[in-house]
């Protein structure tokens, strides 16, 4: 157990930024799920953009690497285009 207070407002405050990630890394990939479970074309662009948002906004907030971010984008614009 920790000894000072500030490493205890540490484990305090990882243990609430883990939970905060754990929650949006959940919805992004019940997101990614949806683009890749779309029937048509026009669901799958709606749910694409829904996504690529959701990507852009955890890359910004640091919750994911860009690169990754571009890595799923652009295998979700494959599905996408693959849809009829």
């Amino acid at each position: 157990m920790a000894h000072h207070k500030s490493a205890l407002k540490r484990i305090n405050t990882n243990a609430r930024d883990n939970l905060r990630n754990k929650i949006y890394m959940s919805t992004l990939k019940t997101q990614l799920k949806k683009v890749r479970s779309a029937e048509n074309k026009q669901a799958g662009e709606e749910q694409y953009r829904k996504a690529t948002s959701m990507l852009d906004k955890l890359v910004s907030k640091g919750i994911i690497h860009k690169n990754r971010a571009a890595n799923q984008k652009s295998k979700l614009a494959a599905v996408v285009r693959s849809l009829q």
